[in-house]
């Protein structure tokens, strides 16, 4: 399966998947999203497979949403918000319910969008000095990709909706004192990091550690279809609001957002 957006690897028992768009930072656009979807549920039928690495080609992991794809020339917004929907809710249900081990390396920044891809991972290494954010509050959204069923996992409700409203940006030792990450290693060092992982991985009772993330996932999808689902409706509305409008403005123009609480 070739993919114009996305790079896929096969080592024997390891797969690496890489976002390619370097010269946007990674940021997912529609043609993107619809890739990792595609391969991600491709990957559910690869028996072979028992550790995937989650990675970012060039200077991050991922930047989120390709912002600047959401306005046409005129301001308006440009693209059909129900189809993105639906691809980071594809997207998201393939890679969580991967009958492997999961491990996201992340590199220079993981915001918006872009973090929620690494939260659904299993195991989130992150380097020192990289940027991690759940953002979406910046430009007058909510998070998707389950960024909400994601951060309330990690976080519990209270610590997960105060994260989510202050869209602060973390460092890696920040994240991980949060419970965010697991690991946090020396700039430069998250793709080797988790070469080495994968590799220790390899060498573990991994049809039982694959066993155990089944049961404890399998009793959590209907939880993340229904957040999911109500994400993409909330979104949908929000995106129509004078705020996101501001938001994602002030953002390609490079200002502080007026937000009007409406």
């Amino acid at each position: 399966m070739g993919f114009e957006t996305i790079t896929v690897e096969r080592n024997g028992r390891l797969a690496i998947v890489s976002l390619n768009r370097p010269q946007s930072m990674n940021a997912m656009d529609g043609v993107m999203l619809n890739e990792l979807a595609n391969c991600f549920e491709a990957l559910q039928n690869e028996s072979t497979i028992q550790v995937l690495i989650l990675k970012g080609s060039g200077k991050v992991f991922s930047a989120g949403g390709d912002i600047k794809a959401m306005l046409g020339t005129g301001g308006e917004v440009s693209f059909d918000i129900e189809e993105v929907m639906a691809n980071i809710s594809r997207m998201v249900k393939a890679l969580y319910s991967l009958p492997m081990v999961t491990i996201a390396a992340v590199h220079g920044s993981a915001a918006g969008l872009g973090f929620s891809l690494a939260l659904a991972t299993d195991i989130i290494l992150v380097e020192e000095d990289s940027k991690i954010a759940m953002n979406f509050i910046g430009i007058g959204l909510i998070p998707d990709g389950a960024g909400h069923f994601f951060m309330k996992e990690r976080l519990g409700v209270p610590k997960a909706q105060q994260m989510i409203w202050a869209g602060e940006v973390l460092n890696g030792s920040a994240a991980k004192k949060l419970g965010l990450v697991d690991e946090v290693v020396e700039n430069g060092t998250a793709v080797e990091q988790a070469g080495q992982l994968a590799q220790k991985l390899l060498h573990s009772p991994l049809v039982a550690m694959i066993e155990t993330k089944k049961i404890l996932h399998t009793q959590k999808q209907a939880e993340l279809s229904n957040i999911l689902e109500m994400e993409a409706e909330t979104q949908t509305r929000m995106r129509k609001t004078v705020d996101h409008l501001e938001g994602i403005k002030s953002f390609v123009e490079k200002r502080p957002a007026n937000f009007e609480g409406k």
